[in-house]
């Protein structure tokens, strides 16, 4: 596949999406990039801004295999990840799969089950497979997770732990639409209370697993210069040197963003990396890496803010 059938194809779930989400073009790059780079990705924002339903018209335009889980207080692993059962027929266990076992997961409010449940994600994220009962068991290499939670100041949250939050390529605050996309929602959606079936408003399955496939495989290939590849991790490092921070992202967050901005790329049917990509790129997939120390905490500062200055402050190679 060529970059400039790359940014055709993406053109095109654009505007499949576009058919049943008003606004959120930029949620939907990032998830474009998070699936050409092989990354998962972290939806934040208040109830009833669509992270849901974008998640599932998302996999409909993709073709993707969906599976959902609705996380809740009572959650346990197994109920995620399938359980064996004894069969009194054939006097064997046989494995009941979980709703892990699909192309495209989708976490729902992910933060509102306890750390237990939730760490049962961390093998399938970094190494796409599992383990029940001491037997692993593979999701395939396009499997990818779209996680959604409320902002942690809700009650009934729970934070997530690092490490799981460092397997998400990036973190994405949604905001409310505009007052204009606000008043097309209710004009096209209004005579329903329920979320509609993405068929029922017209959107087509455009990409198959092939496409999806031979989009990967050219956004790899893109090339990253040495300079390029400074930038980023000076960028990850300026988290680490900060104060204000007490933990900085890790050598992952360098890795990942170097993956994401060669999709940034691609989507631009370019074949090198530029630091304009990674600029435009290194706010969400730094976000909910780098840990306020308690001094910027009581300052009131925010990741957000201190981040964008990292950005700035760090040498852009010419």
């Amino acid at each position: 596949m060529s970059l400039e059938n790359v940014k055709t194809l993406a053109e095109n779930i654009r505007a499949e999406i576009g058919k049943a989400i008003i606004g959120q073009t930029d949620t939907v790059d990032l998830m474009l990039v998070a699936l050409f780079s092989g990354g998962h990705i972290l939806l934040e924002g208040v109830p009833g801004t669509a992270k849901t339903f974008l998640a599932q018209v998302f996999s409909h335009v993709t073709k993707m295999n969906f599976g959902r889980i609705q996380f809740t207080p009572d959650l346990m692993p197994g109920d995620l990840l399938g359980t064996n059962l004894f069969s009194f027929q054939t006097n064997e266990f046989n494995l009941v799969k979980g709703p892990i076992f699909c192309d495209l997961l989708l976490a729902d409010e992910i933060n509102r089950t306890p750390p237990k449940t939730q760490a049962a994600l961390l093998e399938a994220m970094q190494e796409r497979q599992v383990t029940i009962d001491g037997e692993t068991f593979p999701l395939g290499n396009r499997f990818m997770v779209i996680a959604t939670q409320n902002p942690i100041e809700q009650q009934g949250t729970y934070p997530l732990p690092e490490a799981q939050l460092d397997r998400f390529i990036f973190k994405h605050v949604l905001d409310y639409p505009t007052r204009d996309e606000e008043i097309e929602i209710v004009r096209r959606h209004g005579s329903r209370t329920g979320s509609p079936k993405a068929a029922d408003l017209g959107v087509k399955a455009i990409a198959s697993r092939k496409d999806i496939d031979a989009a990967v495989k050219t956004v790899s290939k893109v090339r990253l210069t040495d300079e390029v590849t400074h930038y980023v991790v000076d960028l990850v490092r300026g988290t680490r040197s900060n104060p204000l921070f007490e933990t900085g992202a890790s050598p992952r967050a360098a890795a990942m963003i170097s993956a994401a901005a060669r999709a940034h790329a691609a989507l631009q049917s370019r074949d090198f990396v530029i630091p304009d990509d990674v600029k435009a790129i290194a706010l969400p997939a730094l976000r909910h890496r780098a840990i306020l120390s308690p001094a910027a905490e009581i300052e009131g500062r925010t990741a957000d803010e201190l981040i964008l200055q990292v950005i700035e402050q760090t040498e852009a190679p010419r």
